[in-house]
């Protein structure tokens, strides 16, 4: 029984403290749909995709191999075999993807995994973001083929790497040295006095991707593109400041002075002045929402203004605002308060407002498609929810002026097209069908026209100006027909709106800053409107950043500016108009820094070959069939093995370590998962093997495990003499000592239903057997304390028992972690387990918890019921309400005096059931400067002011006046105190706490909790 007992205690205590575990909460990855691949194999790249449109298919696998060819020529090396791509036909199917794990936010535009060299990305609304992503991710492949397969490096060289270095390359390589948006950022640097110097980039302010390109521009600039495959090798090799050495001649202080200086050198020109001088009244800032304001939609009566803002910190929202005052009005739409919307289509889509400025249209992500919300605009309630049929994809809605129609740019088959949809049949019109982008549509005032965005006149067979860039466009609603507007060649046009008297306003990039511009149709002019040193933009060159209300020309415009996005309101008719030459462009404010202007940039001449359509070039393409290539990922874990003399347990052999191995197949499907490890002799050995299979909706799995327990109980039992071979007699201690191994073999059944990614259901069924073996052994030390005598005999063990659970649980979980526990959302879990065999009982768990965070305070609730009910569930030990978990305070021999003096019996915080709760105030203590009082860049803690309450039982007759349960009162416990949970570097959760329990004659305690707050 003895056995029994102390495998059950470890059991429940695993049960009730599995809120540690990872599946207790945590947000979820559903499957919605299921994806049946196709398998191409060209050159270089086995190809998975599912598009259905083999003149893109064709297109895709044109760009895969120029890209191949162009860093094969700049890195000089190659990956041996053929690659593996995975195409998503859209964004919603990337972020189900199973090739990697973990969330995918709606930022990321591709990623490259190292275990298998996996190229993932979704197909992009624009040809050229497609091209450019899929270029930037297959320098991450030519970066693992190098340091993976490298002859001195592996992969913890990967961490020698920092993160700006690998970003940035990939950027270099596939935008070049030229680029817009990455010098708008440099010169927003040099303009406001925050150069990094090179050891400060990895601080998470100064974003990779751009300042890492900058320094990989910079350094190219300097050495060359020969450079690069040396020196990110020896980065790897050795670290940046060796690398340095070897490779530059100079350590990482005077490299980072040049670099520094390259900066100032390159944008002085550009400054114009040194003074910022945004037109017109600044609207939202950070002083009244947040640091990123950006999608702006001005309301068409130019009193409302609708925009996204991470306001909130945790989350990034919809708010709508007065746009004559600035001030915010309501909250319109947040992931926090609607559940069933996974996230919402905010990096490169603008909403849309109804002709009366009451209702407002939005995209939203939700089951794996993008959904079209109508919401009231200031009271946030839901009107509609439209799903159009057929069109999985969708982005940039605009209402028409009758509002019977919205127009959106949509995705059918990896194709970029506009749609207008009917509200009230909800049916879809097709208004283009071709390869090229259409994007960003927009309305004229009266309804007869449609303007956007298209990649047509450089990817068409009219003129090529360069790689795919974006230019105006017009179409007549009634005939159908569009007509391009030549602008600009060379640059960027898009994001176009127009005024009331058929004006196009557009941003473009044509003088290599971000500026706004008006098109005359009548006369073919072109004014610029304004002159900034930074720009007008969103977070990507593609985002939405002007928009205009249609009965008034009120203007409200995006201005990046000291790294925030701030919205300005104007008027399109005061803007300082400035006529430019049309057909005329500059780029010099574009190159980023370049020490020596006579090195030339290979990267940039092979950049300047992706010119044209790649529709009129053919690769080798031939169709197999698809194999899982289900392999051992990932190897980890270490072992030692050694003979030993203990004066405990004499002479032994033994063992310690572990092997962890993680095998998939290539599309992350199916899983398998092993654990390996031995911590004294072969009877210690102990492992597990888990199978997932996440192909389907229902995810589900399967394991096995045997852990063995081992426990040694003893020690002096006396003085004993002891008869030596000559005949005589010594006099010894006697030690005695029970050596108890005890086995868990286990096999179990798992299941879950995520409803979204803040829902599931889960389902389990196990099958545990229950054995132990015990060890005698006693030593016999002479005077000398030496080990003179060891007898190892076996004993009788308790007889093993089985144990069967099934259990199945609703788990919701919204919430946001700060620095140390959550501050924002919810979590809720409602569950049962029901045991059967040697023990039978029910445990129901009913957990609920809510965050609200209100800056600089936040405060957090819980309320939590287990137990354990019928059966023989009373045979177990019990639980214990004062574990520092559930009530602080409790934990120490105080407490038990405590009790005494209160003529109450400490035996009453104990029970087969508990009722626990809880209320924090949080304060985050030293932190990143947005969050934490006091600002710190490694330190993060949270100041706590808690108030603990709870009560522990067995029979509910104890809560009666006459309690003939056999069982103590209950009796209510609180208690009241400050604790600080200290972030270790991201390894634990440290929480030392203070507390008062609230009875008489109580006096403060100390303890600790080594967990992440609740």
């Amino acid at each position: 029984m003895r056995t029994k007992t102390f495998i059950l205690s470890l059991l429940f205590a695993t049960i009730s403290f599995s809120s540690l575990h990872a599946q207790y909460f945590g947000k979820n990855k559903p499957n919605y749909e299921k994806i049946d691949f196709k398998v191409h194999e060209s050159p270089h790249f086995r190809i998975y995709e599912y598009i259905g449109n083999d003149t893109l298919l064709n297109d895709l696998t044109f760009w895969s191999e120029q890209w191949y060819q162009a860093h094969q020529n700049i890195l000089h090396d190659t990956i041996k075999g053929k690659n593996p791509i995975l195409f998503y036909n859209d964004h919603a199917d990337f972020q189900q993807t199973n090739a990697v794990s973990g969330s995918i936010g709606a930022g990321t535009g591709g990623v490259t995994e190292g275990l298998k060299n996996r190229v993932i990305l979704p197909l992009a609304m624009s040809n050229a973001q497609t091209n450019h992503v899929l270029g930037h991710e297959m320098v991450h492949a030519w970066q693992y083929n190098m340091i993976l397969k490298g002859d001195s490096t592996s992969m913890q060289s990967l961490s020698n790497i920092p993160l700006w270095m690998i970003e940035g390359l990939a950027e270099y390589m596939s935008l070049g040295s030229n680029d817009a948006h990455t010098a708008m950022w440099m010169r927003d640097a040099v303009l406001n006095k925050d150069i990094p110097e090179i050891k400060d980039l990895s601080n998470p302010k100064y974003f990779p991707y751009r300042y890492g390109h900058a320094f990989w521009a910079f350094l190219t600039g300097w050495k060359s593109d020969t450079i690069i495959t040396p020196f990110f090798k020896s980065v790897a090799k050795y670290g940046f400041e060796k690398a340095c050495v070897e490779q530059l001649g100079m350590g990482s202080k005077n490299l980072s002075a040049l670099w520094v200086k390259a900066l100032e050198n390159q944008y002085a020109p550009y400054l114009k002045g040194g003074e910022e001088k945004p037109f017109g009244k600044k609207l939202i800032s950070k002083e009244n929402a947040g640091e990123m304001n950006i999608s702006p939609s001005l309301s068409p009566n130019g009193r409302y203004v609708v925009f996204m803002s991470e306001k909130d910190l945790f989350t990034t929202d919809l708010f709508v605002a007065d746009a004559q005052t600035g001030n915010l009005l309501n909250k319109l739409a947040s992931t926090l308060k609607e559940g069933h919307i996974d996230d919402y289509n905010y990096y490169e889509s603008a909403g849309t407002w109804l002709p009366n400025s009451k209702e407002f249209a939005f995209v939203g992500v939700s089951k794996g498609q993008n959904i079209l919300i109508i919401k009231e605009a200031l009271t946030g309630k839901t009107l509609r929810e439209i799903s159009p049929k057929g069109l999985p994809a969708f982005s940039s809605p605009t209402w028409s002026p009758d509002g019977k129609t919205i127009v959106l740019s949509g995705m059918e088959n990896g194709q970029s097209d506009l749609y207008a949809l009917d509200l009230k049949s909800e049916k879809l019109t097709r208004l283009t069908n071709d390869s090229y982008s259409e994007i960003q549509p927009e309305w004229s005032p009266d309804g007869d026209q449609l303007v956007f965005a298209t990649d047509y006149l450089s990817m068409g067979s009219q003129t090529a100006y360069g790689p795919w860039r974006l230019n105006i466009a017009r179409m007549d609603m009634a005939s159908g027909v569009i007509e391009y507007f030549d602008l600009f060649p060379g640059a960027d046009n898009l994001n176009p709106v127009v005024d009331t008297t058929g004006n196009i306003l557009f941003l473009s990039n044509r003088d290599g800053y971000r500026n706004i511009y008006k098109y005359v149709p009548q006369t073919g002019a072109v004014y610029q409107l304004t002159d900034l040193i930074t720009g007008v933009s969103g977070i990507t060159p593609y985002a939405p950043a002007i928009t205009i209300a249609r009965n008034r020309n009120r203007l409200i415009y995006t201005h990046y500016f000291k790294n925030n996005y701030t919205l300005y309101r104007t008027d399109s008719e005061e803007m300082p108009a400035m006529e430019v030459n049309p057909k005329q462009i500059e780029t010099g404010a574009a190159q980023l820094p370049k020490i020596d202007s006579t090195v030339i940039s290979l990267v940039d001449q092979q950049l300047d070959h992706f010119q044209g359509s790649p529709t009129d070039s053919t690769v080798a393409l031939e169709n197999v069939p698809y194999k899982p290539n289900f392999k051992l990922d990932f190897v980890g874990g270490g072992a030692g093995m050694g003979v030993g003399t203990s004066q405990a347990f004499g002479t032994t052999t033994g063992a310690v370590g572990g092997v962890d191995m993680l095998f998939s197949d290539i599309l992350g499907n199916n899983q398998l998962y092993t654990s390996l490890a031995l911590n004294g002799e072969i009877a210690d050995f102990g492992g597990v093997v888990a199978y997932l299979n996440n192909q389907k909706k229902i995810n589900w799995g399967a394991s096995f495990s045997h852990i063995p327990y081992r426990s040694v109980y003893g020690g002096f039992t006396g003085f004993e003499n002891l008869e030596v071979t000559s005949g005589g007699y010594i006099e010894t201690a006697k030690y005695q000592y029970l050596i108890n191994r005890l086995f868990e073999d286990k096999v179990g059944l798992f299941a879950q239903l995520p409803f979204s990614t803040t829902l599931r259901v889960e389902a389990s069924t196990s099958y545990s057997r229950y054995s132990n073996k015990v060890v005698k052994l006693e030593n016999y030390y002479d005077i000398y304390n030496r080990l003179v005598l060891q007898n190892k005999t076996k004993q009788e063990g308790d007889p093993g028992f089985n144990l069967w659970t099934a259990g199945a649980a609703l788990v919701g979980d919204n919430s946001y972690f700060g620095l140390t526990a959550p501050l924002q959302g919810y979590r809720f879990r409602v569950g049962a387990e029901q045991y059967m065999g040697e023990f039978h009982f029910t445990a129901p768990t009913l957990d609920f918890r809510v965050y609200k965070f209100f800056k600089p305070v936040g405060f957090a609730f819980r309320v939590l019921h287990y137990g354990r009910y019928g059966g023989n569930s009373d045979e177990l030990y019990p639980l214990y309400v004062g574990s520092p978990w559930y009530v602080r305070g409790f934990n120490s021999n105080k407490a038990i005096d405590l009790f005494v003096q209160n003529d109450k019996s400490f035996n009453q915080l104990i029970g087969s059931k508990l009722l626990v709760s809880n209320f924090e105030v949080r304060i985050p203590f030293s932190g990143p400067e947005r969050l934490a009082l006091i600002k710190s860049k490694i330190f993060f803690t949270d100041l706590n002011f808690f108030i603990d309450g709870g009560m522990a039982w067995t029979d509910y007759k104890q809560f009666k006046p006459k309690n003939d349960s056999g069982y103590l009162d209950v009796v209510p416990v609180f208690t009241t105190g400050v604790s600080v949970r200290i972030n270790l570097f991201g390894a634990m959760i440290l929480e030392p706490y203070y507390a008062y329990p609230l009875m008489k004659n109580s006096k403060w305690t100390f303890g600790f909790n080594l967990l992440p707050g609740w």
